[in-house]
């Protein structure tokens, strides 16, 4: 039987996405964002837990994050899940989980009560979503 590795988050973004070139000229777009949850404790207080998670979008996908996402902003994402390693300055092995966006929808701006600053774009009036192109050297055929 086949597997499923499918994320769908919705949250803020907890910065501005970072955008690098790769030798290649793949674009890749790294950016952190919130999730929280509700419950109640044992006091029945109310209690807020915030889950961050690690973004990466890549090529075309990556350079329209660049283009408009912005701290703050509720976005919907959806993707996959992946970990991968690499050796550290010490020599260490270390583990990074990250979610790779497949599609992103703009949802949002946070309102702070301030204005924009003047060289962010506004928000859309209408929710925007970016897909990444497949890959054909992904496709099972």
């Amino acid at each position: 039987m086949a597997s499923v590795n499918k994320v769908i988050l919705i949250g803020h973004l907890g910065k501005d996405p970072e955008v690098r070139h790769l030798e290649g000229g793949n674009a890749v777009a790294n950016f952190t964002m919130a999730t929280n949850e509700y419950y109640k404790d044992k006091q029945g207080n109310r209690v807020e837990r915030t889950e961050w998670h690690t973004i990466a979008a890549w090529r075309g996908l990556a350079e329209l994050a660049e283009k408009h996402l912005r701290k703050g902003q509720q976005v919907y994402v959806e993707g996959r899940i992946r970990t991968r390693q690499y050796q550290d300055k010490d020599n260490q092995t270390r583990y990074v989980t990250e979610i790779v966006a497949e599609e992103i929808s703009l949802l949002g701006v946070r309102t702070t009560g301030e204005s924009p600053a003047p060289e962010q774009p506004a928000a859309p009036e209408a929710p925007a979503t970016f897909r990444q192109e497949p890959e054909l050297d992904r496709l099972p055929f």
